[in-house]
């Protein structure tokens, strides 16, 4: 079982050593932003649209990963202090009744609008701005699938933790 988790934690490592790069592209491109604004009085709608892209890409394709290296936002109340077992349990019931369902759901409803935008190539946010508003609404589906397969590897992960303290 930690063989196929391993498997599917490739999927999230590839995607966030690949997206990790959005952030200082976000950063540099802002700065350029900046800069053409406020010393040379230029601006152009699709470099600004740019950064959201960018901001959105970062965070919906990172989430994944981040769920990965365990750096998503816990409530450690009672986490905190319980033993591997209970933290184990506790992991289990997250991802079975509230992770899974919610991601599931989201990519459900998500789809229709995500596939009416790809069918008409819808254009950009703003007149003058990025022509793929249909790829920013792809990300939904994609951070619902990668946090999927994290949300997958780490049952695998707890349901064999669960086992070895039974045996």
């Amino acid at each position: 079982m930690n063989r196929t988790a391993d498997r599917l934690d490739m999927v999230n490592r590839l995607v966030g050593s690949i997206v990790r790069w959005a952030a200082l592209i976000m950063v540099l491109t802002q700065f350029a932003i900046v800069l053409l604004r406020y010393v040379f009085s230029i601006s152009f709608v699709a470099v600004n649209e740019s950064v959201l892209y960018l901001h959105s890409a970062l965070f919906m394709l990172g989430a994944g990963y981040t769920l990965l290296v365990d750096g998503h936002v816990r409530v450690d109340i009672f986490y905190a202090k319980a033993n591997a077992r209970w933290q184990a349990a506790i992991d289990l019931f997250g991802h079975v009744f509230l992770l899974i369902p919610s991601m599931s759901l989201l990519l459900y409803w998500s789809w229709p609008s995500v596939r009416n935008a790809w069918a008409i190539l819808e254009g950009p946010i703003s007149v003058g701005g990025i022509p793929a508003s249909f790829l920013l609404k792809s990300l939904i589906p994609a951070f619902c699938v990668l946090l999927l397969i994290q949300s997958l590897a780490c049952l695998m992960r707890n349901i064999a933790r669960l086992q070895e303290r039974q045996s």
